[in-house]
């Protein structure tokens, strides 16, 4: 049975990613920083359906916490499958953003990427199999008025995707990166009124995170061993 590493497992994309992989029978270890009591609900919810799971604490910014834990973890056995998913967006226009809010965010979702993926990879590389999606956003590709930091840290994680990829295309490990639109989630009326979305996206309508987790899964699988370096935007078609 291979090991899946959901980082940011508790959220409601991240939780639909581990649901999605437990299903295709993968041992699933849902990450979480603050909300590590949700991904324990997580992981005995995936337990009690008849799956693996088991729930993970620790900070995607803190290098050296970050090594510690995922080197216990690999001894155990070695993560087959890597989704990135943690994320932070602190948003501002840049004439009004601080240094803090800036770095924050790239800290989060650019150097969380580096933290985690880094000390995953040699044992991944040795099983010559793997799989490393990186949740990325449309704002990544297409960019987004008060979100210079969160545009930069994902786009920067798109050049880091299609990189990598080349680095470990001939070990059999592929990567890629997702980039959602505007996924239904708790806080998306805050975000985005009704009106908003149906003037924003062709569909009309806001994303399931159940239809971003169905690619995830999808670039986990054996039936994706040969697409790699690949940014795929999941938006209901916006530009």
């Amino acid at each position: 049975m291979k090991t899946a590493l959901v980082t940011g497992g508790s959220g409601a994309i991240g939780a639909a990613v581990c649901r999605a992989l437990a299903a295709l029978g993968l041992r699933v270890i849902v990450h979480a920083n603050t909300r590590f009591a949700e991904a324990q609900k997580l992981a005995d919810e995936l337990r009690a359906a008849g799956g693996q799971a088991e729930a993970l604490a620790f900070d995607v910014t803190d290098r050296a916490g970050a090594a510690a834990a995922l080197t216990r973890l690999a001894e155990q056995t070695p993560v087959q499958v890597l989704v990135n998913n943690a994320g932070f967006y602190d948003d501002a226009p840049m004439a009004g953003m601080s240094g803090a809010q800036w770095d924050r965010v790239i800290d989060v979702s650019l150097n969380g990427f580096y933290n985690v993926t880094q000390p995953l990879l040699m044992p991944m590389i040795r099983t010559r199999w793997g799989r490393i999606v990186n949740i990325s956003s449309v704002a990544g590709v297409i960019g987004n008025r008060g979100q210079a930091n969160y545009a930069a840290a994902k786009a920067g994680l798109h050049g880091a995707t299609k990189s990598l990829a080349l680095e470990v295309a001939s070990r059999g490990v592929t990567v890629n990166a997702v980039a959602p639109g505007v996924i239904d989630s708790p806080i998306l009326g805050q975000s985005f009124p009704k009106e908003q979305v149906e003037s924003l996206i062709p569909m009309k309508r806001a994303g399931a995170p159940a239809e971003v987790a169905a690619l995830v899964a999808f670039l986990a699988s054996e039936d994706a061993a040969y697409i790699t370096g690949q940014v795929i935007s999941i938006n209901g078609g916006m530009a």
